[in-house]
């Protein structure tokens, strides 16, 4: 069930402390708990990954290593308050943790199909997204 846009949502390349971590990472800033899960296109094409849990204001890894694509994709669920971080771009998804290659015919494959925001990373190898709103809701922004 995806709700309204109506808080805040930043994306912004991650400063680092330690210069050898090049990651792309989330961070929580609202007071729920969050489910997050990132899509991308690698060597071997589209794939959907999740779920990481993000504990309120902390911050997880969700892939590790220099980025090698432009574009990454997010959704998130407040569990919560409820509500949704999405947008767009459609990529599959189930319930339970999953790692799903392909992009087309996620019903027919048994997935969801489900409405992920792009990430521009602006070729970055290091990149932070912010989630920020009390309700779970979020609109784009850069």
């Amino acid at each position: 069930m995806k709700l309204g846009l109506a808080a805040a949502l930043v994306i912004g390349a991650g400063v680092v402390s330690t210069p050898a971590s090049a990651d792309l990472k989330l961070c929580n800033n609202t007071d729920s708990r969050v489910g997050v899960a990132v899509g991308y296109r690698d060597l071997k094409g589209w794939a959907s990954e999740g779920w990481w849990n993000v504990g309120p204001h902390s911050c997880e890894t969700l892939l590790k290593g220099g980025l090698t694509a432009r574009y990454y994709y997010i959704y998130a669920i407040d569990y919560d308050k409820g509500g949704t971080w999405g947008g767009t771009a459609k990529l599959c998804t189930r319930d339970k943790l999953f790692t799903i290659r392909g992009i087309k015919e996620c019903a027919a494959r048994g997935f969801q199909q489900t409405g992920f925001f792009e990430v521009d990373t602006k070729e970055e190898p290091d990149w932070t997204v912010s989630l920020s709103g009390s309700s779970g809701k979020a609109q784009g922004g850069s």
